[in-house]
């Protein structure tokens, strides 16, 4: 990839700049997790506020993650409108611009009205405004699950399109974040009966095409982000959901292959392309990791899977390649390492306590963050090192951006901006 340097320059009203490391869609400008950045962190906390730049205070609740487009960050939240966040208020879907510089909100914009008696219920971990954001070019799309999608101006907040014309019935609320390719937005819309896969015209938000996913699994709800991949010059959009992950072509949605796992459901983790193959979590009851060659068609589930781990896999943290290590850690905290080619395990242990967010690697380190606020900081290599354990002090579900050298760190009250001082 390009060195930290300006790659383009977008015009919108106000001069806009775009890096080759923006953090501009849910794991980074890889989807995988990966910085190019040098220089980040390793010890912070909240109590002596170490290494902490700013502290913003966010209004209402969202685990979005933020992105970052020059010096800006995007976010999303479900606003009480009267009084403080508790089952049975009416909110507002909003997104929210701030400066990465000092924290201050730029600008925001209410996306949506939500109303309590037709909002269905949410799970504990989860919020009304989980989906992130993603920017391309001066546009903002911001997405509540079945609540809705939306394009904004990135510089104004002022709407380009919005749309509420692909509702479905959800099963604790919305999860997964959407993926731009070839002038389609796409999202899963994995519902509690018929699921399916979505895609919009980006500049208009019609619908382009629509995936029905058919699989054995007998709970059809699930919450996976897309995953955009190019196999012999041809791009597939690989999307898991419950019982089965589907290759499709952006351009038609029609399948190119699948692989079913039988009843595995509520699938979180974005999927990995490594190698030619593809890397997933099979969701819940059982996880297992599965690494599947990218190259077929049709139903591989007998011919393509190269390796499967059925130990300490992940249900909601989405796992990370660090050259030729996979690391991935279970919900309940375990690490795991494993060689990326054959699943051979280098080690598991203990690092965490529960843990939702993804993981983050950068500069020769893992970056974790637990449920409680607590940031964990690992070397990456075949052997185990805790290099530091940092403190938030508030709860924790979204996972890192990272601005230049920085974090940007999301927790239930709280903005922050993590950086050497």
């Amino acid at each position: 990839m390009l060195t930290r340097t300006f790659i383009c320059l977008i015009t919108f009203h106000a001069s806009f700049s775009l890096k080759a490391q923006d953090w501009t869609e849910f794991r980074g400008p890889s989807q995988q997790g990966n910085s190019e950045a040098v220089g980040l962190p390793v010890e912070w906390g909240a109590g002596q506020e170490k290494n902490v730049v700013w502290k913003a205070s966010l209004p209402g609740v969202g685990w979005s993650s933020p992105i970052v487009v020059g010096d800006r960050i995007y976010l999303t939240s479900a606003v009480p409108l009267v009084g403080e966040e508790k089952p049975g208020v009416d909110r507002s879907l909003r997104a929210f611009c701030l400066s990465a510089i000092d924290g201050k909100v730029i600008w925001e914009q209410e996306v949506f009205p939500q109303q309590a008696a037709s909002a269905p219920n949410i799970h504990r971990k989860n919020s009304h405004a989980s989906p992130t954001p993603i920017y391309q070019e001066g546009h903002l799309y911001v997405h509540f699950g079945h609540q809705g999608t939306a394009c904004l101006n990135a510089a104004d907040g002022s709407f380009i399109w919005s749309t509420r014309d692909f509702s479905y019935k959800p099963v604790h609320g919305n999860g997964g974040s959407p993926v731009l390719v070839d002038g389609v937005l796409v999202f899963n819309a994995d519902a509690e009966s018929d699921p399916a896969v979505i895609a919009l015209d980006q500049k208009t938000g019609r619908l382009r095409w629509k995936f029905i996913r058919e699989s054995e699994a007998k709970k059809k709800f699930s919450f996976c982000t897309p995953l955009v991949i190019e196999v012999k010059g041809r791009r597939q959009v690989i999307t898991p959901g419950s019982g089965v992950v589907n290759a499709l072509d952006p351009m038609t949605g029609a399948e190119i292959w699948k692989v079913r796992y039988d009843q595995g459901y509520s699938v979180v983790p974005r999927p990995l392309f490594v190698d030619g193959m593809v890397i997933l979590s099979t969701g819940y009851d059982k996880a297992r990791v599965l690494a599947i060659r990218a190259d077929g068609e049709g139903d591989v589930t007998d011919s393509h899977v190269a390796w499967t781990l059925d130990k300490y896999a992940p249900n909601n943290p989405s796992m990370v390649v660090v050259g030729s290590e996979l690391y991935f850690v279970a919900d309940n905290g375990i690490l795991t390492c494993a060689d990326v080619k054959t699943g051979a395990v280098h080690y598991q242990e203990r690092c965490t306590g529960p843990i939702s967010a993804s993981i983050l690697c950068g500069d020769g380190r893992l970056y974790l963050q637990d449920e409680k606020g607590m940031g964990y900081v690992v070397k990456a290599g075949k052997r185990y090192q805790l290099l530091h354990a940092n403190d938030l002090g508030e709860r924790s579900l979204a996972s890192y951006a990272v601005f230049q050298k920085d974090f940007i760190i999301r927790t239930e009250k709280s903005l922050w901006r993590i950086g050497q001082k």
